[in-house]
C-alpha cells in the first residue's frame, strides 16, 4: 500500500500537529498503522504518537535500495552484452551522434540511465519547479544512490520553493551522504542533465515527452557554462534563502510576480518560472493587488510600474 486514504491524511496531519492521536480516532484509517505512521505512546496506551514525515519517507524509501543494487548489475550485464556492437557502429561513423532525439517518457529515461551507468566523474542536473512527487523522487533516488556508491560528485540545483517539500528535503538528507551539493535559486531555467561534461540532455518541448541528448562538444560546454552562472548565485540548501527583504509590504517573492507581470506573463506562466503551483501564484498576486490598493488586473500592472518597487530592486542588485 502506497496511498493515505483522506482520513489518513487529515489524522497524520492531526498528529503531527498536536503530538499524539487517539486510539479510538485512528479506527478509520487502518492505512496509518499500516504504513508505520504511527507508534503506541509508552505512556498512554490509549494514545498513538506520529513518525516524524521526513524519517517516515525516508523509512518508505529504503526498501528501494536492492531494487537499486539489482538494477545496478543488469546496466553492467547490459553494458557489457552491447559493447561489441559499439565498438562496430563507432568505426562505421566514425562518430558520435551530435544530437540524438527520444520521444516518450521510457525512452528518454533508458538514455538518461545509461548516462548515469557510464558517468565517471561528475554529475550537473537543473530540477525547476517545486516539490516532487513519491514517483518522481522514488525515480531520483534509484539514480542517485547509483552515484553515491560509485563515488560520483553531483552538483543540483532547485527553485527555493523545495525548501518548503518535506520530501525533497528528506531525499536531500540520504543523498547528502554522499558528494552531494544541492543549491537553490528562485528563477532556473528548463531542466538539465549533464553527465562527464560529455553528454547533456535537455527538454525539446514544454510537456517533456521529447527530449535531446547532446554529445556536441561545443554544446555541452556552453550548458556547462550556463550551469556554472547559476549555481554561483544559488544558495546552499541549508542556508537561508536570498530573498529580498519586504518593502512598503510587498515581499521579495511578490515582487519578483510583479516584475514578472510586467512583462506580460500569466499566472500559469508565473507559476512555472518561480517553481510555485498556481493556486500559491494567485494569493500572491491577490496580496500585492491589497497592498497597491489595486482594484483590477489592468490596474495593478499599473500601479506596479508607478510604485517604483522594480526600480528598488534594479538599485539592489547594481549595490
Amino acid at each position: 500500500m502506497t496511498d493515505l486514504c483522506d482520513d489518513g491524511k487529515r489524522l497524520y496531519a492531526d498528529a503531527l500537529r498536536l503530538g499524539r492521536v487517539a486510539r479510538a480516532e485512528v479506527r478509520p484509517a487502518p492505512c496509518l498503522l499500516e504504513l508505520a505512521l504511527l507508534h503506541p505512546d509508552p505512556d498512554d496506551p490509549n494514545w498513538l504518537r506520529p513518525v516524524p514525515a521526513a524519517a517516515a519517507l525516508a523509512q518508505r524509501l529504503h526498501p528501494l535500495e536492492r531494487e537499486i543494487q539489482e538494477r545496478r548489475h543488469l546496466a553492467i550485464e547490459l553494458t557489457d552484452s552491447f559493447e561489441p556492437f559499439m565498438a562496430i557502429s563507432a568505426q562505421s561513423t566514425g562518430e558520435t551522434n551530435a544530437v540524438t532525439v527520444h520521444e516518450g517518457i521510457d525512452r528518454i529515461n533508458a538514455a538518461i540511465e545509461r548516462a548515469t551507468a557510464e558517468c565517471r566523474s561528475e554529475v550537473l542536473t537543473v530540477q525547476p519547479g517545486g516539490g516532487r512527487s513519491e514517483h518522481v523522487l522514488s525515480t531520483a533516488l534509484k539514480r542517485g544512490q547509483n552515484v553515491i556508491e560509485r563515488g560520483i560528485s553531483m552538483r543540483t540545483l532547485y527553485q527555493h520553493t523545495v525548501r518548503h517539500s518535506q520530501g525533497t528535503l528528506a531525499y536531500a538528507e540520504i543523498m547528502a551522504k554522499g558528494k552531494v551539493e544541492i543549491r537553490t535559486l528562485e528563477e532556473l531555467i528548463e531542466r538539465l542533465m549533464i553527465f562527464d561534461r560529455e553528454v547533456a540532455f535537455i527538454p525539446a518541448r514544454d510537456d517533456r515527452q521529447v527530449a535531446l541528448e547532446l554529445r556536441h562538444p561545443g554544446l555541452v560546454e556552453y550548458l556547462v557554462k550556463v550551469f556554472e552562472q547559476l549555481w554561483r548565485r544559488a544558495v546552499p540548501l541549508l542556508e537561508e534563502p536570498a530573498y529580498a527583504p519586504p518593502i512598503d509590504g510587498v515581499t521579495g517573492v511578490q515582487r519578483s510576480i510583479a516584475k514578472l507581470l510586467v512583462e506580460g506573463h500569466v499566472d500559469e506562466a508565473i507559476a512555472r518560472r518561480l517553481g510555485m503551483n498556481v493556486r500559491t501564484c494567485r494569493a500572491h498576486i491577490a496580496k500585492l493587488a491589497a497592498a497597491l490598493g489595486s482594484g483590477s488586473r489592468a490596474q495593478l500592472g499599473y500601479l506596479i510600474a508607478r510604485s517604483g518597487l522594480l526600480e528598488q530592486d534594479q538599485q539592489d542588485q547594481e549595490h
